[in-house]
């Protein structure tokens, strides 16, 4: 395909360590600028489509402002999910002061990572991943990237393909989000790749001195190397009356779909747990019309995860939107004629529901590993390479493994975690020794406030605040032994996206200087 060499800039227009968009014709493209070299890559995030130049350039490394993919500022390669793909990458020749940019003529915006294929002639062995979710999706690529020619096979309890689970209790139980755009990816990249996905498959027991897997109705599946990412199965209410029909979970497509079919004929729904899933079901069930109240024992959502400033800022959002609550209170059982018409509360008060859903967390699915050393709470117990047996590698919500920053043992139920865990353990399996060091990251959407947040405190003695909450316009520092472990905001993406960058390469500023009242953090330090 030819490629036409436009002028797109001025060169003295963008120094060292700067990020510049600009378009060319109809193309919006951004030029990057480090060590005296200027580059050309497609201006938005191939994730959700953020603008890249409002992110964070650090050391080469872009991070997007929304999610935190990251990417190679010269190749637009991608470096750490949730992006899938890498970016475009066009030519530049400098003359002068004048960046030229070669562009083809139908230019694109992303690239599928160079990925190898299966080739049976050269027998590398079996690999099983067992979970189809944002681990074991992320692994399987990964893999492929790493050179891996050997079978793949993923191996899922659902009868669908891997999809963005993240979006099943906002955009699309909203009503924002169409069925087609939930999958990962088409079906025949799978195909094309060579990656088999085994579907409706429920394992019964890995056998790890037989090297297999044995399913459910006695069928085998044998391995050479094994990575598990069953993720967890949410909590059940044991409660009287608690088997009564449109009392709900949502943790599956299936679950959502089965969500939204009740919604169109309830009235009023009752979520239990301010949860983040709780919480973002609220507001999307509030935005399909239903009537909500939101029932859990804690006295500001996120309490234990945020702190009570940002839970009671939530709080606000939810009840300006017609939400009601009912915290510091807890379930006591339901009533109702074969479908469920009231939860009763230890009060004694009965809040009118024809809908319940249940958000109080997930257990780690690992009934099926015998075995494995296992943590109390079902997880499974890894080291740094995220390795829990001979072969055999974990990722995901049923891991437990050492923060690379403290050398606390950390579980953590996030999708991009899963996503990065997965794509470390595959390149351990693939023979590329690599430590997880990743930093944790999630977001959470409920109306039109968007809350992110970056590293992980297990804990705090206190939190620093810069800006203003209640115009939701702020960071909150977590520090614990007087140290930043986590920082959450409001409205301050690019700041937040050099905070991940600050926090992974142990830069983060010292509280002192932030209760001192040091106004914006800036990146002062690794440019």
């Amino acid at each position: 395909m030819s490629e036409k060499q436009v002028a797109a800039a001025k060169l003295s227009e963008i120094k060292n360590g700067e990020m510049k968009q600009v378009s060319v014709g109809e193309t919006p493209v951004l030029l990057v600028r480090t060590d005296d070299k200027c580059h050309a890559i497609a201006a938005h995030c191939t994730h959700y489509g953020a603008p890249l130049v409002e992110g964070a350039l650090v050391e080469g490394r872009i991070i997007c402002p929304w999610h935190h993919a990251c990417f190679n500022a010269a190749t637009g390669d991608m470096l750490e999910p949730p992006a899938l793909d890498s970016l475009a990458s066009f030519p530049v020749t400098i003359e002068g002061d004048d960046v030229y940019i070669a562009l083809p003529e139908q230019p694109a915006d992303r690239r599928t990572p160079e990925m190898t294929k299966y080739d049976s002639k050269r027998n590398e062995g079996e690999i099983v991943i067992l979970g189809g979710g944002a681990a074991g999706y992320m692994a399987s690529q990964t893999l492929r990237e790493e050179g891996c020619v050997g079978r793949i096979t993923i191996v899922t309890r659902e009868d669908r393909m891997p999809y963005d689970r993240p979006n099943l209790s906002k955009d699309y139980l909203a009503g924002n989000a169409e069925p087609e755009w939930m999958p990962l990816r088409p079906d025949d990249f799978f195909e094309t790749h060579g990656i088999e996905v085994l579907r409706e498959r429920e394992v019964a027991k890995v056998d790890t001195a037989a090297k297999k897997i044995v399913f459910d109705d006695g069928e085998t599946l044998q391995y050479d190397k094994l990575l598990v990412a069953t993720g967890g199965v949410p909590r059940k209410l044991n409660l009287p009356n608690a088997d009564l029909k449109n009392i709900l979970l949502l943790r599956s497509f299936d679950n959502a779909d089965e969500i939204i079919a009740a919604a169109m004929e309830a009235k009023r729904a009752a979520i239990i747990g301010a949860s983040f899933i709780g919480m973002e079901t609220a507001a999307s069930l509030k935005q399909r019309g239903v009537a909500v109240t939101v029932i859990a024992p804690d006295k500001f959502p996120f309490e234990k995860v945020l702190g009570t400033e940002i839970g009671d800022l939530f709080r606000k959002i939810h009840e300006g939107n017609g939400v009601e609550f009912r915290l510091g209170s807890n379930v006591k059982g339901f009533e109702g004629n074969e479908i469920v018409n009231a939860v009763v509360l230890d009060t004694g008060e009965k809040i009118e529901a024809d809908l319940v859903i249940a958000g109080i967390g997930v257990v780690p699915a690992t009934s099926s590993l015998d075995g494995f050393e296992l943590h109390k709470d079902g997880g499974v117990i890894a080291d740094k390479y995220l390795k829990i047996g001979d072969d055999v590698y974990a990722a995901g919500d049923i891991v437990h493994f050492p923060d690379a920053r403290t050398g606390e043992s950390t579980r953590i139920e996030h999708w991009r975690t899963a996503l990065q865990q997965g794509r470390t353990a595959a390149r351990n399996m693939a023979g590329n020794a690599t430590v997880f060091d990743a930093v944790p990251f999630f977001w959470t959407t409920q109306f039109d406030a968007t809350l992110n947040y970056v590293g992980h405190a297990h804990g705090w003695d206190e939190i620093i605040f810069q800006g203003d909450i209640k115009s939701r316009d702020f960071l909150a520092f977590y520090v614990n032994d007087n140290r930043v472990s986590a920082v959450a905001g409001m409205n301050r993406d690019t700041e937040l996206a050099y905070m991940e960058e600050l926090i992974r390469l142990d830069r983060m500023p010292e509280p002192d200087s932030l209760r001192a009242g040091a106004g914006e953090v800036r990146w002062n330090t690794a440019t």
